[in-house]
């Protein structure tokens, strides 16, 4: 196996921390930016910024790749600020989409120059769910759609480059930001539940199981590319 080294973005919890933790085991390098740098545990090198911080983002960017040869990237970071049509606050919208999208062009494009001149190269864009209709998550769901025409559009863009640009749906996941949002036996997370044929919600580790395999040697000939990892709720759902 040949040593890597995958840059995650909101790498200290949920998602982030599992594809981290994954990562390091398999023997890559890690390194992670997110609001709170304070984690002593984190498996490899960890970095605060504000990644809503245009300029903080850009910097913190320009010195990690200074640092690291980067072989990829996984564009995690987010937000959920429920909002129903009516009740939609514009400066709340604008927010979700800037941290959801633009860390992740920023950071993709950071590491394109160093990806292109080795030839290889793995981008893997976490969007969601939410991008097939969800009640409340008309910001959330658009910029996880986002995610979806970014991975189409730069995965022809790079086609012949050695860089494949991916990204995964989860469906519900059990991580803080979930539970902040649907706390244990609430009906908010029974109505997920309900959406989900397998009756569970994901674990961290499941999505980072997928993200290793999208940023591994093997799956060289996947891009552009949108997978669903979702307990069966994209497909099935309707039926129960």
């Amino acid at each position: 196996m040949q040593r890597r080294t995958f840059l995650i973005t909101g790498a200290t919890k949920g998602i982030g921390r599992a594809a981290a933790e994954r990562l390091a085991a398999a023997g890559h390098g890690v390194v992670g930016i997110a609001r709170n740098g304070n984690d002593a545990d984190f498996p490899g090198t960890l970095v605060s910024a504000d990644l809503g911080d245009q300029a903080r983002t850009d910097a913190v960017l320009r010195d990690l790749v200074g640092r690291f040869e980067f072989d990829g990237v996984v564009n995690n970071v987010g937000m959920i600020r429920p909002q129903a049509l009516g009740d939609i606050d514009l400066d709340t919208f604008d927010a979700i989409h800037a941290l959801h999208l633009h860390p992740a062009i920023q950071a993709s494009q950071a590491l394109l120059p160093g990806m292109k001149a080795r030839g290889w190269g793995r981008i893997v864009n976490v969007s969601s769910l939410t991008i097939f209709g969800l009640p409340g998550r008309t910001a959330y769901g658009s910029a996880k759609a986002a995610m979806v025409n970014f991975t189409r559009t730069w995965a022809l863009e790079l086609a012949r480059t050695g860089i494949t640009v991916n990204a995964i749906a989860p469906g519900p996941i059990e991580t803080e930001l979930f539970r902040e949002n649907n706390p244990a036996g609430s009906d908010r997370e029974a109505a997920y539940l309900a959406m989900v044929p397998m009756n569970r919600l994901g674990e961290p580790r499941e999505i980072a199981a997928t993200l290793e395999f999208m940023l591994s040697e093997d799956s060289g000939y996947m891009t552009g590319q949108t997978l669903c990892v979702d307990g069966g709720a994209s497909v099935g759902r309707a039926a129960f």
